[in-house]
């Protein structure tokens, strides 16, 4: 597999300012995208793409330079090598991601609503790990073992990158902002 390109928010954004066709694609939740995303980016959410997606997005990029954004740079990275699998040439991959972009002073949509993917991992790993360490400090000391699971699978997610409960919260109802169409996954 060839190596992943990075290219910089204000390449991108010239590359659209100068009218080339780009195609601009957040990989992020719904929730993350509806909260902040780059202007003129279409949401391919990360689990969303299956075979059906990646054919549906090469069809309509014919052309097109396709690049990858997400929050800072690891989810379109792994978008980009799903991409490869499937044959599918990508531009390249936002540097830095959506932070890079707001950094940079480029434009975003804003709507302000919702909770961060990210601050959802924190409270659903905080709230237990405090409260279960309470009750292994007042009743039982075998209630730490929630807390040092907890602890094991933070260690886990930093040392490979992969987060289960990052996956299973970007599934919930409260992160889903579309309706089911029917299709794998839905592309503005």
């Amino acid at each position: 597999m060839a190596a992943i390109k990075e290219t910089t928010p204000q390449t991108v954004w010239q590359e659209i300012k100068d009218g080339k066709s780009v195609r601009l694609i957040d990989v992020r939740t719904p929730m993350e995208y509806q909260q902040v995303h780059a202007e003129k980016a279409e949401l391919l959410p990360l689990q969303f793409l299956d075979k059906a997606a990646c054919g549906k997005l090469q069809k309509e990029s014919e052309g097109a330079s396709v690049y990858l954004i997400c929050k800072s740079g690891s989810r379109a990275a792994k978008a980009a090598a799903i991409l490869a699998e499937h044959q599918i040439e990508i531009t390249g991959v936002v540097a830095g991601g959506t932070d890079a972009w707001i950094t940079g002073g480029l434009p975003v949509l804003r709507s302000g609503k919702g909770i961060s993917l990210e601050r959802q991992v924190r409270i659903a790993i905080g709230v237990p790990v405090v409260l279960f360490s309470l009750l292994a400090l007042l009743v039982n000391p075998y209630f730490a073992l929630v807390p040092l699971f907890f602890g094991c699978g933070l260690t886990f997610a930093g040392i490979t990158d992969w987060c289960g409960l990052a996956l299973l919260l970007a599934r919930m109802p409260w992160n889903r902002t579309a309706p089911d169409t029917g299709a794998s996954c839905t592309i503005r």
